[in-house]
């Protein structure tokens, strides 16, 4: 499933605050307000707002999908994602096309379309704020030779070029290192087969050069990646 080009522009608006998408008349008035006023208050105000949306969408987080996702972010269920640590752009382009439909995740697809486009950026901003979360220490540790095949095939493919060689991504593009390998199975190969769409083709072309036996061996390298 190939994703409109625009679809990009899209999410990207969806970042802007409300106060750019006011009537020019409102724009004017609200910038001449801005100018009497003290230096100082506008970005009170803004702290403040952000502070109380981050309280709503905190409280929103914790009923709505700690469930799945866990309340700090990272859980135990199986094929999910971990989103502790994830950045808020990465955030909301994936959430925007499980809205739109595009992803195929009917729970996620059938949450997404109750959210309106502030919902949309207040989970973002939220999931934004959440700290890593390692994995519980396993009872044996990563077997060697198979994190130094993975280490070489992200090397190759240049998995770090996007990702960092931390793997902790950054703006529009996903932290992977400590994501769970399942899930990073199923994405690298729904990347390959096209059945994940991305808001940009980066993902799909980059996987297209990369051969099918090469993406398990990449997840559990990226799964059990510590950067300490």
């Amino acid at each position: 499933m190939r994703l409109p080009s625009v679809a990009a522009a899209v999410v990207a608006t969806l970042l802007v605050s409300a106060a750019v998408t006011l009537p020019a008349a409102a724009q004017a008035k609200k910038g001449a307000a801005a100018s009497a006023a003290p230096a100082e208050r506008p970005a009170s105000s803004a702290a403040t707002a952000a502070a109380s949306g981050n309280a709503v969408y905190a409280e929103r987080f914790g009923s709505l999908c700690a469930a799945c996702h866990g309340a700090n972010g990272r859980s135990d269920m199986a094929g999910t994602p971990v989103l502790a640590g994830q950045h808020s752009l990465y955030v909301i382009t994936q959430l925007y096309l499980l809205r739109e439909g595009r992803r195929d995740n009917a729970a996620m697809v059938a949450v997404a379309k109750t959210m309106t486009d502030a919902d949309l950026r207040g989970f973002s901003a939220f999931i934004g704020t959440l700290p890593p979360v390692p994995a519980a220490p396993a009872a044996e540790a990563p077997d060697a030779a198979r994190m130094n095949k993975g280490q070489a095939l992200a090397q190759q493919h240049k998995c770090v070029f996007c990702h960092g060689t931390a793997l902790d991504g950054g703006q529009g593009v996903a932290r992977i290192g400590g994501q769970k390998e399942d899930y990073l199975r199923a994405v690298l190969h729904g990347y390959k087969t096209g059945d994940r769409p991305g808001y940009t083709r980066a993902m799909s072309e980059a996987l297209s050069q990369v051969p099918v036996e090469d993406l398990d061996p990449l997840a559990y390298y990226v799964a059990n990646f510590n950067s300490k």
